[in-house]
């Protein structure tokens, strides 16, 4: 049980922390942007953002299943990488199906796992906004705290 939650932990950690650098990345593009964002028109500009922010959160969760996939596949827990691929993705976004499911004695990944896909969805979804938040104050004119 201790090495599931210390291994579980660590790929925890890992994707989170890779999703933190991704997002300071991608914060300081938005900063090199801001004086064209600034400029109007506003509205073209803020759906190519979201639309990159987009893609940006769906990188992120595809780096974390991908993290889990090897993980799981490199401790023989499947046998081929789409299995693993696959059980990664239905448990980072806690989907839960059922039909492919771990060893008992490696069970306590799956839930770690999907809690690791919550809080990638819940920071990516915080980053967003905040993003999106300060590039429509900084086209108002509206100085940031």
């Amino acid at each position: 049980m201790l090495i599931q939650i210390s291994l579980g932990s660590a790929l925890v950690l890992t994707s989170i922390l890779i999703a933190g650098a991704s997002y300071w990345l991608m914060e300081l593009a938005l900063l090199w942007l801001h004086p064209w964002l600034a400029r109007r028109p506003h509205r073209p500009k803020l759906v190519l953002v979201l639309s990159m922010t987009a893609v940006w959160v769906l990188a992120q969760m595809t780096v974390g299943v991908w993290i889990w996939a090897l993980a799981l596949r490199g401790l023989g827990i499947f046998a081929d990488i789409e299995e693993a691929v696959y059980f990664a993705l239905v448990a980072f976004t806690t989907l839960g199906f059922g039909d492919v499911l771990l060893p008992q004695e490696w069970r306590l990944l799956a839930g770690m796992a999907a809690t690791n896909g919550l809080l990638n969805i819940g920071l990516t979804t915080a980053l967003m906004l905040d993003s999106l938040r300060s590039i429509r104050a900084g086209q108002r004119g509206i100085a940031e705290p």
